[in-house]
């Protein structure tokens, strides 16, 4: 099996998440040569973490190494576009962290008060250019949307074809209590609040599932065909702002922290998504099916295969329970493998074989653009108070 060589860019929580996968699969002929990031300290103490032999302070590094073969970029959403098309013009596949891309303005603050009519065409624009470069180059442009690797929604979408039933409505939820990421608070970093670090996930999940039943029944993909939305700063709602609980995160900027989502599918069926950064209890993932003949629920991160309790935090205080978790004190859900449960093995594994055997992933560019669109149509549509139909 030919070794593929992965450059990786960024040094923070999604590039460690990424090298623990990449070393999951090592005996798979993937290996990380090299690490980039813009602070060299962050590089040098990442790649001793992870035993990687090489690192860079910039791109360049990596896109001259003739062992890597895969950029991996675990960057800040408003620099994925440049790096994307940088890394194509290399003859380098890329994985590209959700959401593909966004609206960012100028770079000056206060981006995320342009009219939502010319967020959505550049979005698009930035979109486009970035599949079009990878077309271009003959890469592979690898969509890292793991909602669609998840064991649980696999299993959801083999379900819903042995059934036969038509899928009706489709609800699901991406909910945290906040970033720890000082960028989520501002549109010229992120590209929007909460739908579109969070949102992004059951959007995903759902386009990709429309499209599958689609195939499997006419060979046509389903696709999102209209949306309408409502988004908040619920942090500014006065009984919260007047109150001192610490455990929600504050300071917005200039982005939304709850949003909510209707999908209208070429069908005619429905999707409802919510996402919101005012939820605590740890992190809330779900999705629920209701078909013609069926109903499935399925939680990604919280069931009850492990159920822990603790009077004080500190007596587990060493061992990880969940993400976006308070307080380690009573009742508690941790999954016995968190990474598996999300589809980040799955992915990976997905995305080097597609490599390996040249082929097309399952999460690629194409879901990336089309999670694109239904976000900043459902921007325009909360603008704008109507149903935003979607080209």
């Amino acid at each position: 099996m030919n070794e593929i060589g992965i450059g990786l860019i960024g040094a923070g929580f999604a590039a460690d998440l990424h090298a623990r996968m990449v070393h999951e699969l090592s005996g798979t002929g993937v290996r990380i040569v090299g690490v980039a990031s813009k602070t060299p300290a962050k590089a040098q103490a990442f790649a001793q973490r992870h035993g990687i032999a090489r690192a860079h302070d910039d791109l360049g590094g990596l896109l001259s190494d003739p062992r890597i073969a895969i950029i991996d970029l675990c960057v800040p959403n408003y620099m994925h576009k440049d790096l994307v098309i940088q890394a194509a013009r290399s003859g380098k596949h890329v994985i590209c962290e959700k959401p593909l891309t966004g609206y960012f303005g100028d770079g000056s603050d206060g981006a995320g008060h342009a009219p939502r009519s010319a967020m959505l065409e550049q979005a698009l624009a930035n979109a486009d250019e970035m599949l079009a470069a990878c077309r271009e180059h003959g890469v592979k442009l690898m969509y890292a949307e793991n909602w669609v690797y998840a064991p649980a929604l696999q299993k959801v979408e083999r379900l819903a074809r042995a059934s036969g039933g038509a899928i009706l409505d489709l609800r699901a939820e991406e909910s945290h209590h906040g970033s720890a990421s000082p960028y989520s608070l501002h549109w010229k970093y992120t590209g929007g609040g909460a739908l579109i670090r969070l949102g992004s996930h059951p959007i995903g999940g759902m386009l990709h599932l429309k499209r599958q039943e689609g195939l499997w029944r006419n060979g046509q993909p389903i696709t999102a065909r209209a949306v309408t939305a409502e988004v908040a700063d619920l942090t500014q709602v006065p009984s919260f702002a007047a109150s001192d609980a610490p455990w929600i995160v504050r300071g917005w900027k200039d982005v939304e922290n709850w949003s909510t989502v209707i999908i209208t599918f070429s069908d005619g069926t429905k999707g409802t998504v919510f996402a919101n950064d005012v939820c605590l209890g740890g992190m809330k993932d779900y999705l629920e099916v209701y078909l013609s003949n069926a109903r499935i629920q399925c939680n990604f991160s919280r069931n009850n295969l492990i159920e822990t309790y603790a009077p004080d935090p500190a007596v587990f205080e060493s061992e990880y329970l969940a993400e976006k978790l308070e307080t380690k004190a009573g009742w508690n859900f941790p999954p016995a493998d968190e990474e598996w449960a999300l589809g980040y093995l799955r992915e990976l594994r997905d995305f080097i074989e597609a490599v390996q055997f040249d082929r097309e992933p399952l999460s690629d560019g194409a879901l990336g653009r089309a999670v694109v669109n239904v976000m900043y149509s459902a921007y325009l549509a909360a603008e704008q108070g109507r149903t935003v139909q979607i080209s």
